[in-house]
């Protein structure tokens, strides 16, 4: 688009979409967004914020059974209310979205409920839940902002009474005794993580070869051992289909090579990945391509039709918040003639198990595949103070450098709260920081980012603590 527009209509009101119609209204453009159901999108009412409250409750449970090593008496028996787990997380969810509902108000985006379909030359129809009760907009831009669903399979049909998806499994009814979980990216191990410490029986099964298949290897072995160590089952290079289903358990075929066995579990939870929703979305009354589920984009979000952007899940891998809202805003600022950055930023990527795995750029394998010479450091928790009192000294950080520039190339990290550390390692490579940046900038002690600091350290052969 090279003039700039004055009408802008978002479809989807989740981080991409309620964000980027906060910043077209910033910017002067008259703004319309359309959603299907609740504002905030599935991160805010069906995902990121609901899973971090139950999380939270298995952490704290965690540490209510650990408080005698403290020195805390706690006497009788410790119960476990998940009615009052999930309301307390729909309650957070809620007042999150009515936030959101306050942020529209505030900067005069109007809201349109029902579906939207795209009917060509800026043209959005918006069907309400009344099938006759019908709108037509129009817009000089549209930016498309739907999000995603669960992958379907085939071989295990959902029906979110022993079938679920993640939807089912942030709002049980009861905890269940056993769980087979189908997936082992970020969903699956973070579900897992929390049933385990609610006293589930789980079983996680992955097609490839290791758990959290997109992390560094060393990662993915420290979370197995720790997850076996909690009791969890892993099975990787393993399929999972339906056998049969009886009144009280799905009966469930795992296949590993050439062996096979039947198991039954309560419950099935399926994260098998996501796809982009397109589907019903008047896509073929435009130019805008999709590819494999999800909607083709060139540089700052630009599909196919000039007039048409798009960011967020739709757009494809990786599909998290907070890529979605940067893409948002350097979608709408482009189209509004502001100079965007060409370049695209780096993502943070944050699974909030237990432990905790946070990354950042390449991993040691990618490194080397793309013919890097790398100097790798690594700095523990169990020399870290403030880990050894907070009784969390599993784990580590990771950085890898760029051997002949110093350069920082990518940095993994496991154990207690590095989705918090992961910020700091972010923003030292959206800076250019070297390996000699992070050993001679000064940590404050005790703290957990010590260990990023001996990382460095390490890296250039001159580790203190390790």
């Amino acid at each position: 688009m090279s003039i700039r527009p004055s009408t802008l209509v978002v479809i989807g009101g989740g981080p991409a979409g309620y964000v980027a119609a906060i910043r077209a209204s910033q910017l002067g453009i008259r703004t319309t967004l359309v959603e299907r159901e609740a504002l905030g999108g599935i991160c805010l009412n069906w995902g990121c914020i609901p899973t971090k409250s139950l999380l939270h409750a298995a952490d704290t449970l965690s540490a209510i059974r650990g408080a005698a090593d403290l020195g805390i008496g706690i006497e009788g028996d410790i119960s476990i209310d998940i009615s009052r787990m999930v309301n307390r997380s729909r309650a957070i969810s809620g007042r999150l979205r009515q936030g959101v509902q306050y942020l529209m108000n505030k900067h005069h985006v109007e809201i349109v409920r029902g579906n939207a379909r795209l009917c060509g030359a800026g043209q959005v129809q918006v069907t309400g839940e009344e099938r006759d009760a019908t709108r037509r907009l129009q817009a000089e831009a549209i930016l498309l902002a739907t999000g995603a669903s669960p992958r379907e399979l085939e071989t295990l049909p959902v029906d979110g009474e022993q079938i679920w998806n993640y939807r089912h499994a942030l709002a049980p009814q009861s905890v269940p005794a056993s769980l087979l979980v189908v997936g082992a990216g970020a969903i699956g191990m973070e579900f897992a993580s929390f049933y385990a410490a609610l006293g589930t029986r789980v079983t996680v099964v992955e097609s490839r070869e290791m758990v959290l298949p997109n992390e560094d290897i060393e990662i993915s072995k420290h979370v197995a051992h720790a997850y076996s160590q909690r009791g969890i089952e892993l099975r990787t290079e393993t399929s999972a289909t339906l056998d049969h289903l009886a009144e009280d358990a799905a009966w469930m075929t795992l296949r590993a090579g050439d062996s096979s066995s039947t198991l039954a579990f309560e419950k099935v939870l399926v994260c098998a990945g996501v796809v982009g929703n397109t589907a019903g979305l008047g896509l073929e009354n435009t130019a805008v391509l999709a590819e494999h589920g999800c909607i083709r984009v060139h540089a700052y979000g630009q599909t196919d039709d000039p007039d048409i952007y798009a960011a967020g899940d739709v757009c494809g891998a990786p599909m998290l918040a907070h890529k979605a809202s940067h893409e948002a805003i350097r979608c709408v600022e482009h189209l509004a003639g502001l100079h965007v950055d060409p370049q695209p930023p780096l993502i943070p990527a944050c699974t909030y198990c237990d432990p905790q795995v946070a990354s950042v750029g390449l991993t040691e394998a990618a490194a080397r595949a793309d013919g890097r010479t790398i100097t790798v450091g690594r700095g523990s928790f169990h020399s870290n103070g403030k880990a050894l009192a907070l009784e969390h000294p599993e784990g580590f950080v990771k950085t890898i450098f760029d051997a002949q520039t110093g350069e920082l190339l990518g940095a993994h990290l496991v154990g207690p709260e590095v989705t918090e550390l992961i910020q700091g390692l972010s923003l030292a490579r959206q800076l250019e920081a070297t390996d000699e940046d992070l050993m001679r900038h000064v940590y404050a002690h005790p703290t957990l980012s010590e260990a990023i600091g001996e990382s460095a350290l390490s890296a250039l052969g001159r580790a203190i603590h390790s």
